[in-house]
This record gives structure tokens, C-alpha cells and sequence, in this order.
């Protein structure tokens, strides 16, 4: 059977044939993302002639990321770091860090770039970075990770957070040995944490009473906030019986449940397994760690991208990354 022609890979780029000769004759003129088109088109039709030299590496794709001081950021990050390595050359994976609390410097990370390939975004929602991902969305491949930074461009690839917050409560009301009031801390800005507090208060309004989900505290994963808000919490409620962290800040939450006089006998349920959550489980300051495999995502964003560029012809699967249920005695 006769390969590909310029003019199948002209069609499968959205170009002419003339630019499609001038791509794979390297006689250049072409810009950078147009040469990208036509190198993914060219791979996703088995183009049978050894692609020149000069376009190796300009498959780049971008990963932005947030909260580089957190355990799950670092983790999520060397993943990616560790799959970029086994990729082909022509595939580079990018990866920038931003700061949480400045959107509008989020947006431009966004909005620039014209050599890239493809975007991975790992990023909260605010209008300015939605505003960006609108402005990229038509010109390039787009994925989520872990939270959307758009309610409808692009692809995610997360846990199901509504899941993981009523397995929080189903644990929480089936082990804690005594009755009393409960707290969660949270941060509001992420769509995923809003969704585990859903999942948490509807799973825990179906069951009896003795219970009482009293209060939701902004730490705005601040470990100093978080800490401050379970002390808080401790000193209003004598008989408070649970803990629900939603997010970052596990190693003040388990330091304050330590020290307090009454933190032995609060049930304490957290997100992410790292050295502090490993600590707390083994000495029982923490009871219950649900980890969102950062690994797993990493691995699934890659391969959604791959395959949105034509470089992967195999079905990726879209259904939710599976957390993991961690106790003291697999730790």
C-alpha cells in the first residue's frame, strides 16, 4: 500500500501542500507551531521517510504547575520529569512553576508560548486564567490536571474528589469510636477541594445522628492556618470527634492533635502520602490518608496529550485516576 502524501498530511494538518514540502524538506519558512502541526500529522499517517534533523525536539509541550513546597506538586512534577526521560527526543516536556496567589501572571504563562505543542495545566480556576485558556483553547491541545482552570475547555484528569470526600466520612462515621462534632479544612479557590466537602457533608447527612458536621475552616493550605484552625477547633468543641484536612498542611494538623490534651481521641482523615502523613499515620495522629497517585495523572495527562497529537494511536482511558486508601499498617 502507497504512505501518505504531502496532500493526506495537508488535510490531517489544516495546511497547504507547499507547506507541508517545505516541513519535511526542512527548507524552513514555516512558523514553529505550523511545523509542529505537520510533524504530528505527518507521524499520526506513518510518513515513511526519516523526518530531518532540524525539526527533532520541537514537540514541546508546556506543564504549568503550582505550590512547588507541597509534597503532591513536587511529586506530580518528577513525574513528569521521570516520564519525559522515556519519551522519543522529538517530544520535550516543559515544566513551569507559578505562583498560586498571582492569576494574572498564571494568565500570561498561559497566553504566551507560541512554540509549543501542546498544554498541560495543573492550575486553580480564577476568570483571568479562564479568559487564557478561552484565548489557546482553538490553537492547541489542552489538558487538566488534578482541577479544572476551565469548566468546559480541555480534557481532565483527576480523581473523582466527590468520591474521596464521602469515603473521608465513611470512614470517619464507621471507626471513630465516639460521638461529637466534626470539622473539615479546606481551601476555596480549588474546585476539587469544594467537591470532597460536598462528597464529605451529603455522605454524612445520610446517616444517624451523633455526628454533627459543625464547621468548614478556610486554611487556604497554609500549615500555620491549618494548625491555628484545628487548636481553634479543639478549644470551642470539647467534644469534637473528627478531622477532615482536604487538603495541604497534614504535618501542623498532626502536630496540634499531638500536643493538644484532647487530640488522642479525634479521628483525623488527609489527603496525600508523603514523609509527614507516613509519621502521623505510624504514631496514630492521623488515621485515614487518601492519596490522588500523582504518579498515575502524570503518566494519563501525557498520554491524552500523545494521542491528541498523533503520536499515540492506542485508546487512552478517560475514567477517574483511582485515590488510594493508606492506613498505619501499609505505611
Amino acid at each position: 500500500m502507497a504512505g501518505p502524501t504531502f496532500a493526506d498530511i495537508a488535510r490531517a494538518a489544516g495546511v497547504g501542500t507547499a507547506t507541508v514540502e517545505r516541513v519535511l524538506n526542512g527548507r524552513g519558512g514555516v512558523r514553529p507551531a505550523t511545523v509542529e502541526r505537520v510533524l504530528a500529522a505527518a507521524r499520526s499517517l506513518d510518513y515513511p521517510r526519516r523526518l530531518p534533523d532540524v525539526h527533532r525536539g520541537l514537540l514541546r509541550i508546556e506543564v504549568i504547575l503550582v505550590r512547588p513546597e507541597t509534597t503532591f506538586y513536587r511529586r506530580l512534577s518528577r513525574a513528569f520529569e521521570r516520564i519525559a526521560a522515556t519519551l522519543d527526543p522529538v517530544v520535550r516536556v516543559h515544566r513551569t512553576f507559578a505562583d498560586e496567589a498571582d492569576p494574572p501572571a498564571i494568565a500570561a504563562l498561559i497566553a504566551s508560548g507560541d512554540r509549543r505543542a501542546g498544554l498541560i495545566l495543573a492550575v486553580p480556576d480564577h476568570p483571568a486564567i479562564r479568559a487564557a485558556v478561552e484565548g489557546v483553547a482553538p490553537q492547541l491541545p489542552l489538558v487538566h490536571v488534578v482541577t479544572r482552570a476551565h469548566p468546559t475547555l480541555g480534557e481532565l484528569v483527576a480523581i473523582d474528589n466527590y468520591a474521596a470526600g464521602r469515603t473521608a466520612a465513611h470512614f470517619l462515621a464507621r471507626m471513630q469510636g465516639r460521638l461529637g462534632g466534626l470539622v473539615a479544612i479546606g481551601h476555596p479557590i480549588y474546585q476539587v477541594h469544594r467537591e470532597r466537602l460536598r462528597g464529605f457533608s451529603d455522605c454524612l447527612a445520610l446517616r444517624p445522628g451523633g455526628l454533627d458536621f459543625r464547621w468548614i475552616g478556610f486554611g487556604g493550605d497554609d500549615a500555620r492556618r491549618c494548625g491555628d484552625l484545628v487548636h481553634r477547633a479543639l478549644e470551642t468543641w470539647p467534644d469534637l470527634a473528627g478531622v477532615y484536612n482536604v487538603g495541604a498542611g497534614n504535618r501542623a494538623v498532626a502536630d496540634v492533635l499531638r500536643r493538644h490534651p484532647r487530640g488522642a481521641g479525634v479521628f483525623c482523615v488527609g489527603h496525600e502520602l508523603s514523609d509527614a502523613t507516613a509519621e502521623a499515620l505510624r504514631d496514630g495522629a492521623m488515621h485515614i490518608v487518601l492519596d490522588q497517585a500523582p504518579e498515575a495523572q502524570a503518566r494519563r495527562a501525557i498520554d491524552l496529550m500523545l494521542s491528541r497529537l498523533g503520536l499515540l494511536t492506542l485508546p487512552v482511558d478517560t475514567t477517574p485516576i483511582r485515590f488510594v486508601t493508606v492506613t498505619a499498617e501499609s505505611v
